[in-house]
């Protein structure tokens, strides 16, 4: 995990986007524990208070659960969460604008088919 303290993005959701980018790259497994509230604000040296303010919206996104003296565990589909999360976001933050750009330069629908299929050879 790594934390910006000079980015205008509050620590607490860099500490549950950083915890669900783990999940999606299936560094914290389904099933499996995640690191302690205590753990993660000793090794950053983030407030306790702060990193279970970011578990905590992981919580309300049914990502992770708390366990009664146990502590903090990756929910059963969480990965599927999120991938249907970041396809979402993925049509509206990138193929929107990307159609947008291309109707602009007078792109045709198989023009632009044309350029992702040359995308996906030069890959």
């Amino acid at each position: 995990m790594h934390f910006d303290f000079s980015s205008a993005e509050p620590i607490y959701q860099q500490v549950a986007d950083q915890i669900e980018e783990a999940i999606f790259a299936g560094a914290f497994v389904e099933g499996t524990q995640i690191p302690s509230t205590t753990e993660i604000s000793r090794e950053f040296k983030i407030n306790p208070a702060t990193v279970l303010k970011g578990m905590n919206i992981l919580v309300e996104q049914q990502l992770i659960e708390k366990r009664r003296g146990l502590g903090m565990f990756v929910m059963s589909g969480a990965q599927n969460k999120i991938i249907a999360k970041r396809k979402a976001s993925f049509y509206e933050d990138y193929v929107k604008s990307l159609i947008i750009e291309s109707k602009k330069l007078g792109l045709s629908r198989l023009d632009l088919q044309g350029l992702i299929e040359k995308g996906y050879r030069h890959e």
